[in-house]
């Protein structure tokens, strides 16, 4: 441990009836990724916020390069060269790359004025140095959701960092900008800096950390080298559960066809989609971003215009043209961005989940209060949502929370079939399993799921039939037995399938 660049050792941080971090430890070194792992709560954001100045410790100690140092502020960990790289970080789209890069932190003249040309030229260097090709004067509004990522990461190298912070990076990438992602860690590791990786995804670790550190409920649980362990290992010291409990596939009997999908098409996203569903079936969707699994679910639930084709229910077709009559036939959807088009953040939880059910609650012209508390009690106890109470706003639920308040929300509708679209996108592993082991349950009380996922576990783990989407087409068709994840990925992206 003694070449480590940065250590805490035995730090604690504690809010009010919270012990956030209880004596936690952690050793970052020049030249090498750890990966920091844990669920939502396991201390990991109050971790980041201490190493970059914004929270005090409340005891325990800070070392950087050998020497036990105190951060008073943000500035007094930016001198330093620590930086951190934010999932969501704020930029200005109607400034140029070099100004954003630069921003409240420009090179001046002598006489106190902005030294344009030295930015430029600062700026280029620093965006060379990441393989991030694009011209510093070009305005940020005209770039990509991955090259505007790529300029808040020069904006955080701006400073002569030595240890990064990269924090769900991830999370809004496409998946050649994750590769691109994945090559700019890579630079920074042979540049020398010390990298924390923060994430979610196994493959993601498995592929770019050498090092990995487990917090669980803000203790650290352990650390060790990536080649000695695996993901297996890795759940158990996250949740104390084995992996097979993350995907808790029950053996349901599947029954006849319920849902039958001919020749779906729309002029510029998908063609010739055709599938079935049987009831009490887990069917997966698997694709790579722009592969149109996403839009066909939402031709199915009716938010898409100028779509053809059938779609059949008990084979009796019926006509989609809008979600209340997918809804009045049975079919609901959950969507992946669930903050925007899933819930209402500032509203409580029990209108959330009656927001569907506003003509049936309805008396004399006037919603019945009792009757949304008592479905929302229903459906949210049957899913153990986790709040203060059921008036509490759902912005303040958890993420794994607040994906469990939209599928209470359809399931107080009484669907035939319900469509998951990413699922457990953003939420911990414990919260995933939860996810898991209700889906199993709805399957089992007779309901049939379509679960859209770009999680390889995910989908071969809970799926009883897999359909795979390339380029707008269904191109693959795999059992349970059948799938692997060679198979899948292969697929995915345009290769084939040999017996």
């Amino acid at each position: 441990m003694n070449n480590a660049i940065f250590s805490l050792k035995k730090v604690s941080k504690v809010f009010p009836g919270v012990k956030a971090l209880d004596g936690v430890d952690l050793h970052l070194y020049p030249g090498q990724v750890t990966a920091l792992i844990g669920e939502n709560g396991a201390g990991k954001s109050t971790l980041v916020k201490t190493m970059t100045g914004i929270y005090q410790p409340d005891g325990g100690e800070i070392i950087f390069n050998g020497k036990s140092v105190q951060f008073h502020s943000p500035h007094d960990s930016h001198a330093l060269g620590i930086t951190a790289i934010h999932q969501e970080t704020v930029l200005f789209d109607d400034l140029a790359v070099a100004e954003n890069i630069f921003l409240g932190n420009y090179p001046m003249t002598k006489h106190f004025s902005i030294d344009w040309p030295a930015m430029e030229a600062r700026s280029q260097e620093i965006l060379s140095s990441i393989n991030a090709h694009m011209n510093p004067n070009q305005i940020l509004r005209e770039l990509s959701i991955g090259q505007k990522h790529m300029v808040g990461i020069a904006r955080a190298l701006s400073v002569d960092a030595k240890v990064v912070i990269l924090d769900e990076p991830t999370a809004a990438l496409s998946h050649h900008e994750i590769h691109e992602l994945y090559e700019l860690v890579n630079t920074l590791r042979d540049q020398g800096k010390a990298i924390l990786f923060i994430t979610h995804k196994f493959d993601e670790i498995f592929t770019l950390a050498d090092r990995y550190t487990v917090f669980r409920d803000g203790s650290f649980v352990g650390e060790g080298f990536i080649k000695d362990t695996n993901e297996a290992q890795l759940v158990e010291m996250m949740v104390a559960r084995s992996i097979e409990a993350t995907y808790p596939k029950k053996d349901v009997e599947i029954g006849e066809t319920l849902l039958e999908v001919s020749n779906l098409c729309h002029t510029t996203e998908f063609a010739d989609i055709s599938f079935s569903l049987k009831k009490g079936e887990i069917l997966g969707v698997y694709g790579l971003v722009g592969s149109g699994r996403t839009e066909v679910m939402q031709a199915l639930f009716g938010t898409t215009d100028h779509v053809t084709g059938s779609v059949k229910m008990n084979g009796k077709e019926v006509i989609i043209h809008s979600p209340k009559e997918a809804i009045d036939n049975g079919i609901v959807y959950v969507p992946e961005e669930r903050q925007k088009q899933g819930i209402v953040l500032e509203l409580p939880i029990y209108q959330n989940v009656s927001l569907p059910q506003m003509e049936r609650l309805a008396k004399h012209g006037q919603i019945d209060q009792e009757g949304e508390m008592a479905l929302a009690r229903q459906y949210c106890e049957r899913l153990q949502v986790k709040a203060s109470c059921w008036d509490e706003k759902v912005m303040n639920l958890s993420g794994g929370n607040q994906q469990k308040v939209v599928i209470a929300k359809w399931l107080a509708t009484n669907p035939k079939v319900i469509i998951l679209d990413e699922p457990t996108k953003g939420i911990d592993i414990g919260s995933k399993a939860a996810v898991h082991e209700f889906m199993s349950e709805l399957v089992d009380s007779g309901l049939s799921v379509i679960m859209v996922s770009s999680e390889l576990p995910e989908i071969l783990g809970m799926s009883d039939r897999i359909l795979v989407m390339n380029e707008g087409l269904i191109v693959g068709e795999l059992s349970r037995a059948d799938a692997t994840p060679e198979k899948v990925v292969s697929l995915a992206t345009g290769g084939s399938v040999t017996c």
